[in-house]
């Protein structure tokens, strides 16, 4: 539970209005108390973040310069209420200072981008164990995944499609189920590289542990473990929403009926196929994977 109430996020509003040159109608506010929100990918995203924290974030500086953001302005006050005088500084003054008050903080960042971009480009991510799925087609899943900023996703063996869903979801959270050892340990590095903290990384989801989040959406990379996922899922969330990838004929054409089998009705069945020319002026044709689209609990 956050400890800003609806009086004191008014009373920081005023206190930055008075004494930094800023424009209130272009702040996004982030709330960091009390849950797992990521502060990198909203400040990536806004010239100008009004953050509420607590003192447990020691490192907090450091991250974004880690992930590039040395020429943000950081303005602040050395309490924790909205009164006396007001500093700032460029991060890349403050990297080994940390926030160990609960108070808020003006984070401007000249380089914002205005906005997230779907469709990252793989050289972002960590190289680790894992060929990351093309950004174009990731683009099309993301849209097919129709997330809004609260809900919860589960996604199994997808890497790059839980960093970006974890981004657009930011309100929500994701359960990343990871089998093997390697691809774990890609995606921890991962979560670090984004700063996310509303990722969690599993080795299994056979039993749906309750600690986790009720998940609304599933993104799967088909395997032989689906049949017991889909059952799984649907166990947890009898109304779930789930996006299936494959590239496997032998598994391909079982989907359906492991769909109907499971009570999720399948919505949309399409192929995707990319290719671009080369550096040498020749045809690169990208693997065309088949993504399946369900719905279960429909009546």
């Amino acid at each position: 539970m956050s400890i800003f109430n609806n009086e004191s996020i008014l009373a920081w509003l005023k206190y930055f209005s008075d004494h930094t040159p800023i424009d209130l109608a272009t702040v996004r506010v982030l709330d960091i108390t009390g849950a797992d929100r990521s502060l990198l990918p909203v400040v990536q995203a806004h010239p100008s973040v009004l953050v509420f924290t607590d003192g447990n974030h020691p490192e907090v500086f450091y991250s974004m310069w880690d992930s590039g953001m040395g020429d943000c302005e950081i303005w602040y006050n050395e309490g924790s209420e909205p009164a006396g005088p007001m500093k700032h500084n460029l991060l890349s003054e403050m990297i080994d200072r940390g926030v160990n008050v609960s108070a808020a903080m003006l984070i401007n960042n000249p380089r914002a981008h205005a906005g997230y971009r779907i469709g990252l480009d793989n050289s972002s991510f960590s190289p680790g164990t894992i060929r990351y799925v093309a950004p174009e087609i990731r683009a099309v899943i993301l849209k097919k995944l129709n997330l809004d900023a609260g809900e919860n996703i589960c996604c199994v063996s997808g890497e790059s499609i839980a960093v970006e869903a974890a981004i657009a979801a930011h309100r929500g959270s994701v359960v990343a189920v990871e089998y093997k050892a390697g691809d774990r340990q890609t995606m921890e590095e991962n979560v670090v590289r984004f700063g996310l903290n509303n990722v969690q990384i599993v080795d299994d989801m056979e039993s749906y542990s309750h600690r986790w989040p009720v998940p609304d959406v599933a993104f799967l990379v088909a395997s032989d473990k689906l049949d017991l996922e889909l059952k799984t899922l649907v166990h947890v969330n009898p109304k779930i929403r789930v996006v299936i990838y494959t590239l496997e004929f032998s598994i391909m054409s079982r989907i359906p009926g492991m769909l109907w089998e499971n009570g999720i009705e399948p919505t949309e069945i399409m192929q995707l196929e990319v290719s671009k020319v080369g550096r040498k002026d020749e045809i690169e044709v990208q693997p065309a994977p088949w993504i399946f689209s369900g719905q279960a609990g429909r009546e």
